[in-house]
């Protein structure tokens, strides 16, 4: 039994640094993903361990099963509601046993908060939800073609799994398109694809097992993979603000002030080049900052988180107003939306969170009549640069390259975490022989 599941990276399209003094910060899915899959091992496989791939990383690491069992006793309690728990300081000493083991090179010794999160993520789900069992439906037709005999083996095979496969013997394997500490939210695209994988094995996520390709869940399904995301973020960032796994879990446009996060479907489809400067950011400092500028100038400050938050305003307009096949009307759309970013730029460089790579790539952009802004926090990072419709990017893309830097080309607004399953019959398991009659 296979589950495949993939969650989008996001950009903060408008608000960094002004949304913690109170204004409104725009947020956005971008069609660049963090893939998961998950792959539960048959008999045939000897496999009796978890086994966890990083492939962008090559690294590999795995824990006997019985191991798992050990740090983490199976509770007869039932679960009171579908709400995730937060890791407890007994599961935090477990994850932290299990880790310590583990040889991971000290230049990449970062990813330990994500190998920590796994760990947590894959014993909760598998430890807190039963799994259900039903008999399909094709089961109790008078009548199947061999078709639907086949599908409906599959089915029963693959419930029949999720049924015994509380810390089975695994192998989850994990890919990413998006740069890892750059802000385009890869540890919360990880935690929302790896959260999607396991729920789709439980009985509190019911998806079509006939259907292929990609398909999206439900919206209440969504929330509940949300918070388990939620607290998988928390062991990785300690106190993060929620946004960017509600952006991988839901996608499209996500706006967000004083606490309270509003969703929209975006009516206009922008295009964006992601210029990676590869410069680290302390994300902390940086912030801590902005409020430094804010104490020693508080009045000039509250003007410029004024103007940014309505910007933001602005912009979630423009974003959701009715789409249109006038060239015209996308043109003057495009043109509003740069002179925003132009703006909202210019204030970040006011907070004092703009650094020479980012000004490398702004005076590179703006060469080739392009707007751009720096997204997250600052300070490095990545900036983006809004793509008009029918441009060609290769000669502008080619120059940033020579700098230095890594650039991607994302459409914004699409959808949030989708799954894919399929089902692999293991006939070594069979006994005897299978005979289709008539």
């Amino acid at each position: 039994m296979e589950v495949k599941a993939r969650a989008p990276g996001k950009i903060i399209l408008s608000g960094e640094h002004a949304v913690v003094h109170g204004s409104t910060a725009v947020a956005a899915s971008i069609n660049l993903y963090t893939y998961v899959t998950l792959r539960f091992s048959t008999p045939s496989d000897d496999q009796d361990s978890l086994k966890l791939v990083l492939k962008d990383e090559g690294l590999e690491f795995s824990w006997p099963t019985n191991r798992i069992k050990q740090e983490f006793p199976e509770s007869s309690a039932e679960p009171q509601s579908p709400a995730p728990p937060s890791c407890s300081v007994e599961s935090a000493k477990s994850i932290a046993s299990l880790v310590e083991g583990l040889n991971i090179p000290e230049a990449k010794i970062a990813i330990a908060s994500g190998v920590s999160a796994f760990l947590w993520l894959y014993t909760s789900i598998h430890g807190y939800y039963s799994y259900k069992f039903e008999i399909s439906e094709m089961f109790k037709q008078p009548r199947v073609t061999l078709r639907s005999l086949i599908i409906a083996s599959c089915e029963l095979f693959f419930l029949i799994s999720l049924c015994l496969c509380r810390f089975k013997p695994a192998t989850v394997s994990f890919t990413s398109e998006l740069p890892m500490g750059s802000g385009l939210g890869s540890s919360a695209s990880f935690c929302v694809a790896l959260a999607a994988a396991l729920l789709a094995c439980t009985d509190f996520v019911s998806l079509d097992l006939k259907q292929q390709g990609w398909q999206s869940f439900q919206e209440k399904q969504l929330d509940l993979v949300n918070k388990w995301a939620f607290e998988g973020e928390k062991i990785i960032h300690g106190k993060p603000s929620g946004i960017d796994n509600s952006v991988s879990a839901y996608g499209n446009i996500i706006s967000f002030k004083s606490g309270s996060m509003t969703h929209m479907k975006a009516n206009t489809l922008l295009k964006m080049l992601i210029t990676n400067t590869k410069v680290g950011r302390n994300t902390k400092a940086l912030v801590a900052g902005v409020s430094e500028r804010m104490l020693r100038h508080p009045d000039a400050m509250a003007f410029v988180f004024s103007a940014v938050d309505s910007i933001s305003q602005e912009l979630t307009l423009i974003l959701q107003s009715p789409a249109s096949d006038d060239v015209l009307s996308v043109t003057e759309k495009e043109e509003k939306i740069g002179e925003l970013m132009e703006m909202n730029q210019g204030l970040l460089q006011s907070m004092g969170v703009s650094h020479v790579t980012i000004e490398t790539v702004l005076r590179t952009t703006l060469k080739y009549k392009l707007a751009s802004k720096l997204t997250g926090a600052g300070g490095g990072g990545c900036v983006l640069t809004l793509l008009p419709t029918c441009f060609v990017v290769e000669k502008v893309v080619a120059e940033l390259e020579s700098c230095g830097f890594q650039c991607f080309t994302a459409e914004i607004g699409g959808k949030g975490v989708e799954l894919t399953l399929r089902c692999h019959l293991d006939l070594s398991l069979l006994s005897g022989r299978i005979t289709v009659g008539d």
